[in-house]
């Protein structure tokens, strides 16, 4: 469950907006003779429209849901198709495709049981919402990159085990945002420090594990299973580490994997559909302290994987 990496913009037009905000509540007039700093980015407040809620959970098991609006101030996505998209995912710059969307800051609210819960508002542009009701690919990837931006700009966890609500379009109230409406490289914010305007798929690089993009299983058919072989060691008795050699000829990179290792169990996916591997391994290991590396000239990638002590 890879994150976004955000590098947020501060201080010039952070300082700028709070300025303006500060002094146009005490003196409206003072909106007009007012100028940006150089290299401000325009800026429109804007109401966004409901489009669709989705339900997941934080590492708390709380209740979180992500309300996804529209609004035609957010630029829209380059238009791929499916096979572009998986091209993308799959070659030397997997990132090069790009999402604008503006993530707002956590509100709490109540859920129709009224208990508590948090839920973060994002905002997208209609043609590329319109998109993604239609096709369940740009869906996935869309929800998961917006996950993974909401997890890395507040530093939550948050399951990809989640719902698509069926009768309501939102959770709490839509607010009026600032968002921005030029596009810049990379991330950029989309107001005085509540919204960034994420690249698609900029993932985090965590030096001990492959870079990940989780998808669900029903975005396509799954891939065929790769000769693959697991060894102990020690090799006798209870094993200190197990190590899994899994050969993937058809891989050139791998940032088009996806590697998720369970108490007792590997699953393997490609972005591709190239491959799918969903084993169960004899003795449960230490999750946090599992790696994986991928050979590019053999093609093989390597997980090792410590085994919890012997009770």
């Amino acid at each position: 469950m890879a994150s976004i990496f955000l590098e947020p913009e501060q201080d010039a037009d952070e300082e700028f907006f709070n300025k303006l905000l500060l002094q146009a509540s005490q003196d409206p007039s003072l909106l007009s003779g007012m100028a940006p700093p150089r290299g401000a980015v325009p800026t429109v407040q804007v109401l966004p429209k409901p489009g669709f809620c989705v339900k997941t959970k934080n590492s708390k098991q709380e209740k979180v849901f992500v309300n996804v609006c529209q609004s035609e101030n957010v630029p829209n996505a380059k238009d791929l198709t499916d096979d572009e998209l998986l091209k993308v995912l799959d070659s030397e710059d997997p990132y090069s495709f790009r999402i604008p969307m503006a993530i707002g800051e956590p509100h709490v609210e109540m859920d129709k049981s009224g208990g508590g819960c948090t839920a973060y508002d994002v905002v997208i542009n209609p043609n590329f919402f319109s998109k993604i009701q239609k096709n369940e690919l740009f869906k996935t990837f869309f929800l998961t990159v917006t996950l993974e931006g909401i997890e890395s700009k507040y530093n939550v966890e948050l399951s990809r085990e989640w719902i698509i609500l069926k009768n309501r379009k939102f959770v709490g109230h839509l607010l009026e945002q600032n968002v921005r409406t030029q596009s810049k490289p990379l991330i950029m914010e989309s107001d005085e420090g509540n919204k960034d305007i994420l690249p698609s798929s900029e993932a985090q690089r965590r030096p001990p594990l492959i870079q990940e993009m989780d998808f669900k299983e029903d975005m396509k058919s799954k891939g065929k299973q790769p000769d693959f072989r697991i060894l102990q060691e020690p090799p006798e008795g209870h094993p200190e580490f197990l190590v899994a050699e899994i050969n993937l000829p058809q891989l050139k990179v791998a940032s088009s994997l996806t590697v998720d290792i369970g108490e007792d169990r590997i699953l393997l996916q490609t972005r591709s559909n190239a491959y799918y591997l969903d084993i169960y391994i004899p003795y449960n290991v230490i999750q946090e302290e599992c790696g994986a590396q991928f050979n590019r000239k053999t093609r093989v990638l390597t997980v090792t994987m410590p085994v919890q002590p012997d009770s």
